[in-house]
């Protein structure tokens, strides 16, 4: 599939057809419930996220990008505003063709719109294939973090 039969369209709405379903396969330890509700967080912020799908000219949604424009401090970058990759998902079936790529594009294009210079993510420490991905968009390593918890006991 090459990027000129695909179809960008941008999510306005929690109910943008395929949006969800394509989350869920991202996120699946999220309930229905708790994606609607950051779908429509989402929509109702226009200038600070963007979202986009991937459409086939058959009208299947193949891949999802979504991105926030971030004024505090991100991990790695040295300006503010920077862009944020807050999730990036293709189809496996349809992996390998672009698909990420042209999503990639469009969300950068929104973000240097936006006055964005630089475009930050993160991926778990363990996620070697999303690593692999980061890099073959373009993206370079810049730091590694292990964050830590404590519980406080309630006095």
């Amino acid at each position: 599939m090459e990027d000129r039969k695909l179809l960008l369209v941008t999510c306005t709405n929690p109910h943008e057809k395929g949006w969800l379903e394509l989350r869920a396969a991202l996120w699946p330890h999220c309930s229905r419930g708790e994606h609607l509700e950051e779908m429509a967080r989402f929509c109702a912020e226009p200038d600070r996220f963007a979202q986009f799908l991937a459409r086939t000219p058959e009208d299947h949604a193949v891949g999802l990008v979504e991105v926030a424009l971030r004024l505090d401090y991100v991990n790695g970058t040295k300006a503010s505003p920077a862009a944020f990759l807050e999730g990036i998902y293709v189809r496996p079936e349809a992996r390998r063709r672009g698909i990420a790529r042209f999503l990639l594009v469009h969300a950068e294009k929104c973000a240097s719109a936006r006055g964005c210079r630089e475009f930050a993510s993160d991926a778990a420490i363990t996620n070697s294939a999303s690593h692999a991905m980061h890099k073959a968009l373009g993206f370079e390593e810049t730091e590694r973090v292990v964050f830590f918890r404590k519980a406080l006991s309630r006095q």
